[in-house]
């Protein structure tokens, strides 16, 4: 059985945000206080969202978590271009992490609308009530009826 790790979408975040990490400990101290420990946060919440999302047993829950992974994701974006015009990564660089994030984020979508699916088609087998089917109900004239409705043990335990 294939377990969350072996998830595409949550393999391509790590290895971003690995390499991303191994960008900025090259640093100096400044630009990784100021800009480092953020752009690696922001790469490593995409995945950690990604896991958290596995973990949850309700569909919104998982969609919310894969959505708080899309925002890390654009937010890691917000990052690298801060990385280019503060000369800390080279155009190229950021250009391939930019390459590399959208492809996550169609992954992401991707993810997420395959849980949409299944949801709907969850939601579609499931009766939306608990319904008992309706008695059937012969109804006669009493001109029809020729038996008698209760015999007289009946009437008698009822007075008991």
């Amino acid at each position: 059985m294939a377990t969350f790790e072996d998830l595409q979408v949550l393999k391509s975040a790590e290895e971003i945000a690995d390499s991303i990490w191994k960008k900025v400990i090259e640093w100096d101290e400044f630009a990784r206080d100021v800009v480092g420990k953020q752009i690696a946060r922001s790469a490593d919440s995409i995945g950690a969202n990604i896991a958290e999302s596995v973990g949850r047993y309700n569909f919104g829950e998982k969609l919310q978590f894969l959505y708080y992974s899309r925002g890390s994701l654009f937010e890691t974006k917000y990052w690298l271009n801060r990385t280019r015009v503060r000369g800390l990564m080279n155009a190229e660089d950021v250009q391939k992490y930019v390459n590399e994030l959208t492809s996550l984020a169609r992954q992401l979508n991707t993810f997420a609308s395959g849980l949409k699916g299944v949801r709907t088609e969850l939601s579609n087998k499931k009766p939306s009530a608990v319904r008992e089917d309706s008695p059937a109900y012969i109804a006669v004239s009493a001109e029809e009826f020729s038996g008698v409705l209760f015999s007289e043990d009946d009437l008698n335990s009822l007075n008991s």
